[in-house]
């Protein structure tokens, strides 16, 4: 259990939401309160909370010193409650709160959905026909989300529309340069060449900002997404930006990190990255296949600048998440693999 918790506070906290008012606890409800940290978030702490028969999930900021912007867990809570009733499955949102007294920083409690977190993009032990139903489930499902009309939902002021990737790549490049870790050769290059081959056009949609497998909670035993979480990167952006996020896992190898690369997807029964960025095509009309090399160089950048990001706080002492360091030293190769995908898309212009 978290010692930050005040345990009293905390439950007198659920008693006045009303979010557990079971007849069958003591008035004093941290006599029977479960608190359990759950495992991944790299950014955010996660607790399994049980008070009686209510089953929920807390997610909060972490303590110490934060990066601006960073940790938005309000814009979390935001987007699931307006997603409940857009044809996005996500977990009901119970309550919001600010007060830092309770759990030692803002919080917010939702519902716990009983289901498969994946891990393993592979898909091991499952047959052929259960991986492509799989993969089918997850293009449906981000497919789903930038199809959400951000404005019925609103969230006109979630984010700027336009101009998604130049004010991202701005972002994540004073985020690095903020910090006091050196920076690869790679990610520096990277940061220097993007903004100088950003394609023409411009789309804005709804994107999560981290959509892969083990940001999804699947059925017990059906290939159905039951909800869709770790929304704190979410915002509104380019929907290619999003989609191709996803897909940098089939040119990462397992040995390096969760990815499919250089498996052999056919006998797996997982789709080539072709099949897959085709059939998001064929879910949303949507055609990527012009600058998709820039597309993948981008997210390759952004996700090594978010585990910079996380290097800076094991040097800081506040990462969350056991895996941190190992996260944080996936920043260099990572960035080298965006840098070939640079070399790729301005070699075909």
């Amino acid at each position: 259990m978290s010692t930050s918790f005040n345990l009293p506070a905390f439950s007198a906290y659920l008693r006045n939401h009303g979010i557990s008012t079971n007849n069958d606890l003591p008035k004093d409800i941290s006599e029977a309160l479960i608190i359990k940290p759950m495992s991944g978030g790299q950014s955010n702490p996660t607790f399994y909370i049980e008070a009686g028969k209510q089953k929920m999930v807390l997610r909060k900021k972490p303590a110490g010193h934060l990066l601006p912007s960073a940790h938005a867990i309000d814009r979390e809570y935001r987007v699931m409650a307006a997603l409940a009733k857009q044809g996005v499955p996500v977990p009901q949102m119970l309550s919001y709160c600010e007060d830092e007294s309770i759990v030692g920083t803002p919080f917010f409690l939702m519902s716990f959905l009983d289901g498969r977190v994946l891990t393993e993009q592979a898909l091991p032990g499952m047959t052929t026909t259960e991986r492509a139903a799989i993969y089918s489930e997850m293009n449906r499902v981000i497919a789903s989300i930038h199809a959400v009309d951000y404005q019925a939902a609103n969230l006109e002021s979630f984010g700027k529309p336009g101009n998604y990737f130049s004010r991202q790549i701005t972002r994540w490049s004073r985020q690095c340069n903020e910090s006091n870790l050196p920076i690869s050769s790679a990610l520096q290059r990277l940061m220097e060449w993007l903004p100088a081959h950003i394609p023409p056009g411009d789309e804005t949609t709804l994107v999560h900002g981290d959509f892969r497998m083990d940001n999804l909670i699947f059925h017990p035993t059906k290939p159905e997404v039951i909800g869709v979480i770790d929304w704190e990167l979410s915002t509104l952006g380019h929907p290619l930006a999003d989609f191709a996020y996803q897909c940098m896992a089939w040119h990462i190898p397992p040995t390096l990190w969760r990815g499919i690369g250089g498996l052999d997807l056919t006998t797996l029964g997982i789709p080539t990255e072709a099949q897959y960025v085709a059939q998001y095509a064929a879910n949303t009309g949507r055609n990527s296949a012009e600058h998709w090399d820039f597309y993948l160089a981008y997210n390759f950048f952004r996700i090594a600048a978010i585990l910079h990001g996380i290097a800076q706080r094991v040097v800081d002492g506040n990462a969350s998440g056991e895996d941190a360091i190992a996260n944080a030293q996936r920043s260099e190769p990572l960035a080298e693999l965006g840098w070939q995908c640079a070399l790729r898309y301005s070699a075909s212009r």
